[in-house]
């Protein structure tokens, strides 16, 4: 009977091999068996790969701009507003109303449920609610205004109530939760503690825009290149230019690799949830974009993912692809459906070369086997 032998061999950088090799009959364990000479020598093995890049390493990625939250910092010099009540005069706008109160318009919106077009009237009393506000300037961000304060931006969402595009505008104010800043802590510190996720830079990542610009034009492509000329790479988008989704729907989803899920979405057997699924592959597998779209994130912010895309798409649908050891397009960049944009790595927390994978629609992650083709 043939038997059979795994030593393990343990390589620079920690890596286990398992050498199996075939015992030919005959030859008892730790026996020696007699072979003729080879008839020249093998080749030198090729040296060991380097170690799966990890969350301390850097990941490949193309030259870009600096991302808009770190382009332009926030200086905190809220406004503080006490709670109080006004009296609207005769030709005042609610916008002149903020003005004169340092108050936000919106906010004072809500606290009067007034509604679009929200039209006052003279003699009209107002309540005008208090807190620190912010004023906006241009190409500022939501997750710059955040960090700035040291306060959550999903809190800051909520206590604004944004809403798609989550597109600031100059001028705009934005209410600040929590009664005081921290004075004890510096900038620096405020920043360092700020914990970005991906759904921070999908409603706090685009720059803010001008009062009277539209949030829904989108950068123009290159020009097409002469017939066999080779085509140009796209321009990398300025920070403070803002990324929007494209109009049109985006079809059928393709899966982004080939592989076996080995974590499905929702809560794990140790209760923590997963908003997305983990997709064993091979080291350098490419990985696709699953629709056409724009490239809202590429980079390695989130240290949790590692090297990550993230890439918005029509019908409010969004992907996103973690856990990449490099990254092959910028923010900004048009994609179409099955483009290679990542090559998949271990970055991040993975302990293995995987695919971390999610799909959401509008702020909602959902289960992406339930939206990617049966197989």
């Amino acid at each position: 009977m043939t038997r059979w032998r795994t030593p393990r061999r343990l390589l620079p950088g920690g890596l286990a091999v398992v050498l199996t090799g075939c015992i030919p009959p005959g030859v008892p364990d730790g026996g020696t068996a007699r072979y003729p000479a080879p008839a020249a020598p093998s080749p030198a093995p090729a040296p060991p790969r380097a170690a799966f890049p990890t969350a301390a390493a850097p990941v490949a990625q193309l030259p870009a701009p600096r991302p808009a939250w770190e382009a332009r910092p926030v200086t905190p010099d809220a406004t503080i507003v006490a709670a109080q009540t006004y009296t609207v005069r005769s030709g005042d706008t609610l916008a002149a109303i903020a003005e004169r109160t340092g108050a936000s318009a919106a906010a004072i919106a809500r606290a009067n449920a007034l509604a679009q077009p929200y039209l006052v009237v003279a003699g009209q009393t107002l309540s005008i609610p208090g807190g620190r506000y912010h004023r906006v300037h241009p190409g500022e961000t939501g997750i710059a205004i955040a960090r700035a304060y040291g306060v959550p931006w999903s809190q800051m969402v909520a206590a604004n109530d944004l809403v798609e595009p989550f597109i600031l505008r100059a001028g705009q104010r934005i209410l600040i939760p929590s009664a005081a800043p921290d004075r004890a802590s510096s900038a620096a510190e405020r920043a360092a503690a700020f914990r970005l996720d991906v759904d921070s830079i999908l409603t706090g990542g685009e720059p803010a825009v001008a009062a009277n610009q539209p949030a829904t034009a989108t950068p123009t492509p290159p020009p097409r290149p002469r017939p066999g000329a080779a085509t140009p790479p796209p321009r990398a988008l300025p920070a403070t230019t803002p990324v929007v989704a494209p109009a049109a729907a985006p079809g059928r989803f393709v899966w982004p690799v080939s592989g076996q899920v080995v974590r499905r979405f929702g809560a794990g057997a140790s209760g923590e949830r997963s908003d997305g699924i983990k997709i064993a592959v091979p080291l350098n597998t490419p990985v696709k974009s699953i629709a056409d779209g724009t490239v809202a994130y590429a980079g390695d912010g989130i240290a949790a993912l590692g090297g990550l895309v993230i890439i918005r798409h029509g019908g409010g649908w969004t992907s996103v692809y973690g856990h990449a050891a490099k990254l092959l397009v910028r923010r900004g960049d048009p994609i179409t459906r099955g483009q290679t944009i990542a090559l998949s790595g271990a970055s991040g927390y993975a302990d293995r070369p995987e695919l971390h994978f999610e799909l959401r629609r509008g702020r909602t992650p959902v289960d992406p086997t339930a939206q990617l083709p049966r197989r």
